[in-house]
């Protein structure tokens, strides 16, 4: 299993705990300072979406776990809705992931909506 398969697995929940940090002293890296981040966030309520609409306003991509909420919530439509508006104004990309995730793509960056196999 790949590692975006393991990030955007269905079903799961993942706390920080599941993330191990590298030390990048340990590998040899010749690379320059990357353009863009994947973020990684959980919606609990409306507070949630203010440091999500920042980073994808900063070019950055974010994965959000949506779990705590369902699909027919009127507080998550409303979310939805919001993040949706951010995605348009950066001409960026949005797509809910099953029910437990929306990933949030900023400037330049689109979201396939089929899967590689």
């Amino acid at each position: 299993m790949g590692i975006m398969s393991k990030i955007l697995s269905g079903g799961e929940s993942h706390t920080t705990e599941d993330y191990v940090e590298l030390d990048l002293d340990d590998f040899d890296t010749a690379r320059g300072e990357a353009g863009m981040s994947v973020r990684i966030a959980t919606i609990g309520g409306k507070q949630d979406v203010v440091a999500i609409k920042d980073a994808v306003y900063d070019g950055n991509l974010v994965i959000a776990d949506i779990t705590r909420h369902t699909t027919s919530d009127s507080t998550m439509e409303h979310i939805v809705d919001d993040l949706r508006q951010v995605a348009d104004e950066v001409d960026g990309d949005i797509v809910q992931k099953g029910d437990d995730q929306i990933i949030i793509a900023p400037t330049g960056v689109t979201i396939a909506r089929e899967k590689l196999s």
